[in-house]
């Protein structure tokens, strides 16, 4: 069996008065991303999980933040043509863990809707998502809350 394993890690201030968006999900708080597209650290993570498991670069390399096509879009956008891109090559999702890193606000009570919308954009089952959060128990600029963090690792399998 030809199995591949990637990992993806992404950071973003966090700025008073911007939408918050993770996983593809908009998340109520007072502050939101700072970032070229929308600022979901969690897609972003996932994305660049994806692409290091082909060695197909990052996602600086497929979306750069200096191209204005990429202004503000919606990074489910971002994460559909990473996943053609995945099936151009001939793999499948296998699955895919994740970690957002976030002190504040708790979003425990938003994870099954992220796992549905990750789900449908990736066109697997939700089985195959796993969502995670934690604080940084107020260390660093998590602690801080002057920022968010994901990490994702996929399994991705030959077609």
């Amino acid at each position: 069996m030809d199995i591949r394993i990637g990992n993806g890690y992404d950071v973003h201030r966090l700025a008073e008065g911007l939408s918050f968006w993770l996983g593809g999900c908009r998340i109520t708080h007072t502050k939101g991303a700072v970032a070229h597209s929308d600022g979901d650290v969690l897609i972003h993570a996932i994305c660049d999980a994806l692409l290091g498991a082909l060695a197909l670069g990052d996602i600086g390399k497929h979306f750069p933040d200096t191209d204005p096509a990429f202004k503000g879009i919606d990074s489910k956008k971002l994460l559909t043509e990473t996943v053609a891109l995945i099936r151009r090559e001939g793999y499948e999702v296998g699955n895919i863990d994740t970690i957002v890193c976030l002190q504040q606000p708790k979003i425990k009570d938003y994870i099954p809707q992220m796992r549905q919308t990750l789900a449908q954009v990736l066109q697997i089952n939700e089985n195959r998502i796993s969502v995670k959060a934690t604080t940084t128990e107020t260390l660093g600029f998590v602690g801080r809350e002057e920022g968010v963090a994901a990490h994702a690792v996929v399994l991705l399998e030959k077609s």
